[in-house]
């Protein structure tokens, strides 16, 4: 569901696909064949969220800024693991953010990355380009090697066609009564 606010609607690249439950609020620009699946938040009231082409936010996840401070962009063909939050940072091209992840404001996480599934990225963080990062406080472990980028690529592009399949009608959303 898309919401205003204030004089700010949000904008939809084409092929975008919104999962019910999800919420798109404000100042927020989707790039084409992005998607946001079920009860994710992206809630630019306060400052603008950019998210690329062919990214794919998981379930359960929040994106937000700080106001006049800290916007959230998220590049193209990311994948945003179920319950990740991002708050006011910045994650290049072609990375994963595992499950349950947080980064937090000014944390940059560099294009060809994998933050592993349940990852602290404290505030004002950078992190290299091609970095497989652990942790509660993150760190860089190794570089990703070519077996782990092929799965970064592999799980967008899951995801692109999963979620083409969900605009055309292949995965009806059953609802109890």
């Amino acid at each position: 569901m898309i919401h205003p606010y204030q004089d700010k609607w949000p904008i939809l690249g084409e092929g975008v696909f919104l999962a019910e439950g999800s919420h798109v609020i404000g100042d927020v620009t989707l790039g084409e064949g992005a998607s946001i699946w079920f009860n994710t938040v992206v809630r630019g009231d306060v400052f603008p969220i950019r998210i690329g082409r062919k990214t794919n936010i998981q379930d359960n996840c929040t994106i937000h800024v700080t106001g006049g401070v800290h916007a959230a962009t998220i590049e193209d063909e990311v994948t945003v693991g179920h319950r990740v939050i991002l708050h006011g940072c910045t994650v290049e091209d072609e990375c994963v953010i595992g499950m349950g992840s947080i980064l937090l404001n000014r944390a940059v996480v560099g294009r060809g990355s994998f933050v592993a599934a349940g990852a602290l990225v404290p505030e004002g963080m950078v992190i290299p380009a091609g970095s497989l990062v652990m942790g509660v406080p993150a760190r860089v472990v190794r570089p990703v090697d070519a077996a782990l980028s092929a799965r970064i690529r592999a799980t967008w592009m899951h995801y692109l066609e999963h979620s083409r399949r969900h605009r055309a009608g292949e995965f009806p959303v059953i609802t109890g009564t």
